[in-house]
């Protein structure tokens, strides 16, 4: 399939380019999260907003993104920062309203890009109308629309179950005896997914967004929308977690094998999956299992998800037999249906996972370029493309960390994306709702990186567009993981292979290595000393390179 799409050059040229891909409009696109309240601020209120964030469309359009996720700009009480909606068809007066989303949108599409919005069924706020007449008694008419229980025989909560944000996922309603159920914060209540009226009203909403323009949705922890019938006790691991351990701790320690990843999930995405065919947009699950076959079962069959972030890539250490190993098995059971994230809002940045400052993010680009050649559709978090590592603050806004004192949140991921230097770094004309990190400095923003090809976001900008000139990338060419020696990574698919050198050591202590290739060019290096003569491949540490063979390749 040949899709038309106009694109801005750096001088801000719109231009019409054609790009081939195989299948669905998705397939072999590359996508961009936009993590709203710290993407651009538009009102100077020190919260990004829409407007904001259409002043930036032509960044990532010139950067090379298809693929925009915006995360929740619904109306929300904001105790989770917009993953507690109170309503699924408004936008909160915090980032706009509807005529900046429809704005934000149809610019978007000019410039060729589509635009996919969080959606998040798992839980609604305590806020939502419907769960404030939920708590009015057990006979009101939306008690059944979220889940509740008659308490323990000793009067405790109805089983084991844990939060993930700390605490049981239990609170007990004392006017009706009963608890409702909340995987996360007790203001975000589960609703009930048995309910016939809860899978007709969100199938309501996935066609409101879809005739308003959006073009599908990333569907919030995907996995979790139905409990098993009985809700029996998760059987602990091992020995129960220590008094006072955080709460990925306390989660993990207990096997999720009745509240999480059951057989009646899918269906619903099959009724969701009708729906989206109608108006030709895409699913694409937050499935957070680190079993790559279990992620798979969401979008194998393509009659429920059509794409599912594969969560163990964006897990992998810079250790050359977990990225092979890690990648190796999820590409063999996700094919093209898997989304590659190299970092999130919910997960520390590449660059801080691989080691922060300039030695992460010159791992992370490498690491990406790897992602980028994948089957399926990689994904740059917010300042990704600036080599961005977690901003360093001493402030907490996560309800993580303000609820269970000593845990590290999500908030070093969270803060404002730095456009250019001088005071609010372009984010904000007033006070940031985070921090932007001590460790931010000019070098870091985008106004600083543009033009200069030794920059992340020059070399990034290089890979995405280096990526769309090459078909094989583009389909659903599988992909053959090739015979090297450690320390490098190589896969190739068709004509294109890329090679990925993991070295072992800080960049002053790695040699670079060279592996023979055969006959080809050398169309994209993620880092200066890399070189191709005569079939021999030279790689200097923490790097990657992408060749086309033009006969007799590796």
């Amino acid at each position: 399939m040949t899709s038309t799409t106009s694109r801005t050059d750096r001088t801000g040229v719109t231009g019409v380019r054609e790009v081939t891909r195989a299948g669905p409009w998705w397939r072999g696109a590359v996508g961009y999260e936009i993590y709203v309240r710290s993407f651009a601020d538009g009102d100077g209120d020190g919260v990004g907003d829409l407007r904001g964030a259409r002043t930036k469309l032509a960044h990532l359009a010139d950067l090379g993104v298809d693929l925009l996720w915006l995360t929740p700009f619904y109306r929300s009480p904001q105790r989770d920062h917009g993953y507690d909606v109170s309503d699924y068809l408004d936008v909160d007066p915090l980032f706009g309203d509807l005529d900046d989303l429809s704005a934000f949108v149809d610019e978007a599409h000019e410039l060729g890009m589509k635009v996919v919005a969080d959606l998040v069924p798992n839980h609604s706020s305590d806020q939502h109308p419907w769960f404030q007449d939920a708590l009015t008694g057990r006979d009101a008419e939306h008690r059944d629309r979220y889940v509740w229980r008659d308490g323990a025989p000793d009067g405790g909560p109805p089983n084991n179950w844990v939060s993930h944000f700390g605490g049981p996922a239990w609170t007990y309603h004392p006017p009706t005896d009963q608890w409702w159920m909340h995987l996360f914060l007790p203001e975000q209540p589960d609703l009930n997914w048995d309910d016939e009226v809860v899978r007709a009203e969100f199938e309501r909403i996935l066609a409101t967004w879809f005739e308003r323009g959006l073009d599908g949705f990333r569907i919030d922890v995907a996995h979790s929308l139905v409990e098993h019938p009985e809700f029996p006790d998760n059987p602990l691991k091992g020995d129960p977690p220590p008094e006072g351990a955080g709460p990925d701790d306390v989660f993990a320690a207990y096997e999720h094998v009745h509240d999480l990843d059951q057989e009646g999930v899918l269906d619903i995405y099959r009724a969701w999956n009708r729906v989206a065919a109608d108006h030709d947009a895409v699913l694409i699950g937050e499935v957070y299992l680190l079993d790559p076959d279990a992620v798979a079962r969401y979008v194998r069959d393509q009659d429920g998800l059509h794409l599912s972030f594969c969560f163990p890539a964006l897990h992998t250490v810079w250790e050359v037999d977990d990225i092979a190993t890690t990648l190796r098995a999820a590409t063999t059971v996700g094919g093209p249906n898997f989304a590659w994230p190299l970092s999130s809002h919910d997960d520390p940045h590449a660059a801080t996972r691989f080691g922060g400052g300039d030695l992460g993010a010159r791992r992370a680009l490498a690491y990406f370029t790897l992602l980028a050649t994948l089957p399926g559709v990689p994904f740059l978090y917010q300042g990704d493309e600036l080599g961005l590592d977690d901003g360093l603050i001493d402030t907490a806004e996560d309800p993580i960390s303000l609820r269970n004192p000593g845990a590290v949140g999500r908030d070093g991921c969270r803060t404002p994306m730095p456009w250019e230097p001088g005071p609010g770094y372009g984010f904000t004309t007033g006070d940031p709702w985070l921090p932007f990190g001590t460790n931010r400095s000019g070098t870091r923003t985008a106004a600083a990186q543009a033009g200069d090809p030794r920059s992340p976001l020059e070399r990034t900008r290089a890979l995405l567009h280096a990526r769309r000139g090459l078909p094989d990338l583009l389909g659903d060419l599988p992909a053959t993981w090739l015979d090297v020696p450690a320390p490098l990574v190589a896969v190739r698919r068709g004509d294109t292979t890329v090679v990925l050198h993991v070295a072992d050591s800080d960049v002053d202590g790695a040699a670079a290595v060279q592996l023979e290739v055969g006959r080809g060019r050398l169309v994209y290096a993620s880092a200066e000393g890399t070189d191709l003569d005569d079939g021999h491949l030279v790689l200097p540490p923490d790097a990657a390179a992408i060749v086309v063979h033009s006969g007799g390749r590796l």
